[in-house]
């Protein structure tokens, strides 16, 4: 199948990007710990990034693909790339601005992402220091945006999947290499958003080329295609909002806790981004263009297949992972992150918020796989109200559980509400007729919990087996996390064809590539 083909080369790019995260993040929690350094780093990455989300990703996406893919299907490459062309001179114009405003009115955008910190005006400064050499990797994601949505409308998923990498090679690169020569590690991560931001949107230009689709910058004109590229992206962009006002909500919560609860919520946050990045983020890049294209040639049924397909291989592989983090985020947490300056304070800690977020993992997946489904019917206004919906819980949950449970009740109001936002989409898209959870489904969903749950209960025991290595030196934790989770792996795999969660023969000849693929495996 195309999708799972698209899907699989999306997700391995993640993949090692993901790895190369954690050797980023295990490096900034040596040299940065869970101090007011990294406090500061990680609210200047957050604030760009829920731009680049809110502007870029989420609205943009979801506009922009079904309205490219119309241009594709019906009237050719030349009129896709004058669509792309007049949208790169608008998004352009429009966020350089942006970007100088919130350069210039730093200090008061830092009162209302971070109250807390004023109180220590050292962390206050450092982050308004970080955030303005941050913030201009929002205006190149933008456009890497851009390119990506016109080179995965095109089937060619590598380029744009690969990106990322570039950003954590930066950065690793910088805390080996330039440590020493700047005034905090902070400073070093801070240049390097900023260096790799400007690189992933040169490897973007450059693949969009090569793909035969180049995009010259012309003078911004809102023409009638461009009007409704916003139109649409209003409630995409509402949508988004409504999601990173969640994760808002919560970095404003956490630093009126005290110093270290924001770094906590990030390394977690890191660390369950795996799965829901290889799986999720994969399947939703490559199921967006697939079901555009197929709708655009009324091809209705052959999309809800490939819906209920995509659903199906996010939570098979997604359910074991919940499982596993449910069991062992201890040891997960202790070998990633427990060196240096990051004692085992920050570790138990940073492993019970971890705890609370796989809860909702399922959910988070879901989510990424379902939104497709309203997005590649031009349908940006029903997510939107399924967001606002969530929001409210998440406001609601956050105020009512961070005081007795601290950082990890702010933890445990993203996966509750998550879950909500699934259900919502899940019942809307079925009440719709767009969504057709058939026999093969309903058959393999119920084994594949069945199947996570035998192996949680193998990996808890085994953990008690191995407590002794998992509380040794750092070799020795590593080795036993390593065996924790190629058991997991290895018992899920046998559990799962004994009970008919999955047909590995079928996901091997999904996965082959078959005459006439062409650019889908790309």
């Amino acid at each position: 199948m195309a999708l799972v083909r698209s899907a699989a080369t999306v997700g391995a790019y993640t993949m090692l990007s993901r790895v190369l995260g954690f050797v980023r993040d295990i490096l900034i929690a040596a040299f940065l710990g869970a101090g007011p350094v990294a406090d500061a780093f990680f609210v200047a990455f957050r604030l760009p990034n829920m731009f680049r989300r809110l502007v870029a990703e989420g609205a943009f996406a979801a506009a922009f693909v079904p309205l490219f893919s119309r241009h594709l299907e019906a009237e050719g490459r030349e009129s896709a790339r004058n669509f792309a062309e007049q949208t790169l001179a608008v998004l352009f114009s429009t966020l350089l601005l942006v970007t100088l405003v919130v350069e210039i009115a730093m200090p008061w955008v830092m009162y209302l992402f971070a109250p807390g910190f004023a109180d220590d005006p050292e962390k206050f400064g450092l982050a308004i220091e970080f955030t303005r050499l941050t913030f201009p990797y929002l205006l190149c994601m933008a456009l890497v945006a851009l390119f990506s949505g016109v080179l995965n409308s095109l089937y060619r998923f590598a380029a744009a999947a690969a990106a990322p990498v570039l950003l954590n090679v930066v950065l690793i690169t910088g805390l080996v290499g330039f440590t020493d020569i700047a005034r905090t590690p902070g400073h070093v991560l801070a240049w390097g958003v900023a260096v790799a931001g400007a690189g992933q949107l040169a490897w973007l230009a450059v693949a969009s080329v090569r793909a035969g689709m180049p995009l010259r910058l012309r003078r911004p004109r809102l023409t009638p295609e461009v009007r409704r590229l916003l139109r649409l992206m209003v409630p995409g962009m509402a949508t988004a909002g409504v999601v990173q006002f969640n994760l808002f909500i919560g970095t404003v919560i956490a630093s009126l806790l005290p110093t270290g609860a924001v770094s906590y919520l990030y390394y977690a946050d890191r660390v369950y981004q795996l799965p829901l990045g290889v799986v999720g983020i994969a399947i939703g890049t490559a199921l967006l263009p697939n079901l555009s294209r197929k709708l655009r040639s009324g091809a209705a049924a052959a999309a809800m297949e490939t819906q209920a397909r995509a659903l199906e291989v996010a939570l098979l592989l997604t359910v074991p992972a919940a499982a596993a983090l449910l069991v062992i985020p201890g040891p997960i947490i202790t070998v990633l992150f427990e060196r240096g300056v990051f004692d085992s304070q920050a570790g138990a800690a940073t492993a019970a918020a971890l705890f609370a977020f796989a809860f909702g993992l399922p959910a988070y997946v879901v989510v990424k796989v379902l939104s497709p489904g309203f997005f590649a019917r031009e349908d940006l206004v029903t997510p939107l109200r399924v967001s606002l919906a969530t929001v409210a819980a998440n406001v609601a949950l956050s105020l009512a559980l961070f005081r007795p449970m601290g950082h990890v009740g702010i933890a445990l109001a993203t996966a509750l509400s998550s879950w909500l936002q699934a259900v919502l989409l899940w019942v809307l898209l079925r009440k719709r007729g767009f969504l057709v959870v058939d026999a093969r489904l309903k058959s393999r969903l119920p084994r594949m919990v069945a199947a996570s749950a035998l192996m949680a209960a193998a990996l808890y025991a085994l953990t008690r087996l191995l407590e002794g290595p998992l509380a040794g030196p750092e070799f020795d934790r590593a080795v036993a996390l390593a065996l924790l989770v190629a058991a997991g792996f290895g018992i899920f795999a046998i559990l799962a064809e004994v009970t008919g969660a999955a047909r590995f023969r079928e996901i091997k000849e999904a996965l082959s590539p078959r005459p006439g693929s062409g650019e889908a495996e790309r």
